[in-house]
């Protein structure tokens, strides 16, 4: 197996207009990593993952999917958005909403074969949502459809998962579900995880990357205070009890 990164970026910069959002930003991601990406609001942490899909393009400096451009590699890329808005009323079963990541491996104009329907089932199950397949995606619990967002993703065979706050809607009982399921995935995927939560993303990531325009950290979940609070910008309160540890941000 070839010790290239899945994913590289190298002096990536990225600007809105004259507004700088990404800074000389160097970050490798190699198979099966499991990568959670932290920092404040307006950071770039989303910018940087609509960087990796191609998305968005750099001003300057150069990204690399499986050693070609966001563009071409996009069929094995699978993403899941911060926030999908969408009528709730809209007459879209679960079933449907998986079969539509089928597009991008049949095209737009083809029907659905069996193998769609095998895809689709598969990827449902896997997410646990199997059981909900005709219920309305808009009568879902946000974490339910958040699975299922997952499992849309997740049906075109995608190589690369990036997720993007997926747990921002998730009931605080279904998280550790959530991140179970997750590490269940990054065995036959690399996945990238944008999250604000600081405490539970240190416990359950591979290794983390600190993102305030600049990258400021990437590596080991174990991270200091210094760390935190060079990325924030603001005194960071470590708390810890019980196995998991909580990480609070002081108020600005």
């Amino acid at each position: 197996m070839s010790d290239r990164p899945v994913v590289e970026l190298r002096d990536v910069w990225v600007r809105y207009g004259e507004v700088p959002v990404l800074e000389g930003v160097d970050l490798s991601v190699r198979q099966h990593d499991f990568l959670g990406i932290i920092g404040p609001n307006g950071g770039g942490k989303s910018t940087l993952l609509k960087t990796i899909l191609g998305l968005v393009s750099p001003v300057r400096g150069e990204v690399r999917v499986f050693g070609d451009s966001p563009e071409r590699a996009r069929r094995d890329i699978g993403y899941v958005a911060q926030r999908l808005v969408f009528d709730r009323d809209f007459p879209a079963s679960v079933w449907d909403v998986v079969l539509m990541g089928r597009q991008g491996v049949r095209g737009m104009a083809k029907r659905y074969a069996a193998s769609d329907m095998a895809a689709a089932e598969k990827c449902l199950e896997r997410v646990g949502m199997l059981g909900a397949r005709r219920t309305q995606i808009g009568r879902l619990s946000g974490g339910e459809q958040q699975r299922v967002f997952i499992a849309r993703a997740l049906v075109g065979e995608p190589r690369i998962l990036l997720l993007d706050e997926p747990l921002a809607s998730v009931d605080p009982a279904m998280q550790s579900d959530m991140y179970e399921l997750l590490e269940e995935l990054r065995r036959s995927l690399t996945i990238v995880m944008v999250s604000h939560d600081i405490g539970a993303v240190s416990v359950y990531v591979e290794s983390i990357a600190c993102l305030n325009r600049q990258l400021y950290y990437h590596g080991s979940a174990e991270l200091s205070p210094e760390v935190l609070e060079t990325t924030y910008q603001c005194p960071v309160q470590l708390i810890a009890h019980g196995p998991v540890p909580h990480r609070v941000l002081k108020e600005h």
